[in-house]
């Protein structure tokens, strides 16, 4: 698409409080036809630097901000507790629980990084978790899962299309929780669930396209990350 306007900004509902993004103050729409309304300052403000530093073609690849609330929009808000439902499936398999049985220092990373962010959850939810040596499917106990669970549901429905993605590309439910609530950062994050990936890379030195779309799914990540550290930033409640 074309670039079609001048000037890209957002404006304040006097009604509801929602930022609006305009387009040479006509209104902008989600794919969905709905309204592209977010909460805060800061996620209209990073929303509306998207539009405006498009260039004559309109690169939507270049606007992740903007398809994030897209997303939460179209898809999170008709049905916030079935979406957070999806996201709560992986605490039943997360990658944390799932460790080499050797060698002997891949074994010592994984522990070094992950053994943190399950006593984080272990503390801050109450839980226990059964942690395995391979790939074979172990269950989670019970309530460990319907906790888990229950952190999803109570979040804001604004965060829930990032911490998908936080958590759908890092494997990882325990870590997208600890990461949104301040436990870890962002690259701490991503440098502990790339372990496995970087360790064969280094055995068996590293392919040029699978490095390219490591790249790409951390810029994913990073963006996801982003997504929901601005809508916090706008006082969006970690519980709606």
């Amino acid at each position: 698409m074309k670039r079609f306007y001048k000037q890209a900004g957002w404006t304040v509902d006097a009604v509801t409080g929602m930022r609006s993004i305009l387009l040479d103050g006509r209104p902008v729409r989600t794919p969905a036809r709905a309204p592209l309304a977010v909460p805060g300052d800061a996620l209209a403000g990073a929303i509306a630097a998207e539009w405006g530093a498009q260039e004559d073609d309109i690169d939507p690849a270049s606007m992740p901000m903007t398809g994030l609330a897209n997303a939460t929009i179209d898809r999170v808000l008709p049905d916030a507790a079935g979406f957070a439902r999806g996201i709560a499936a992986y605490g039943a398999s997360d990658l944390l629980c799932y460790r080499a049985s050797d060698p002997t220092p891949l074994v010592q990373l994984q522990t070094e990084a992950w053994n943190p962010l399950l006593d984080w959850a272990r503390g801050r939810y109450g839980v226990v978790f059964a942690v395995t040596d391979g790939i074979m499917p172990v269950d989670q106990p019970g309530p460990t899962v319907e906790a888990l669970g229950a952190a999803v549901a109570a979040l804001d429905p604004w965060l829930l299309a990032g911490l998908s993605n936080i958590v759908s590309l890092g494997g990882t439910l325990v870590g997208a929780l600890a990461l949104i609530e301040g436990a870890v950062d962002a690259g701490t994050l991503w440098d502990a669930v790339q372990i496995d990936e970087d360790w064969q890379a280094r055995q068996w030195g590293e392919d040029a396209d699978a490095l390219a779309r490591a790249r790409a799914r951390r810029v994913q990540f990073e963006d996801a990350a982003q997504y929901c550290a601005l809508a916090l930033r706008d006082g969006t409640a970690l519980q709606a």
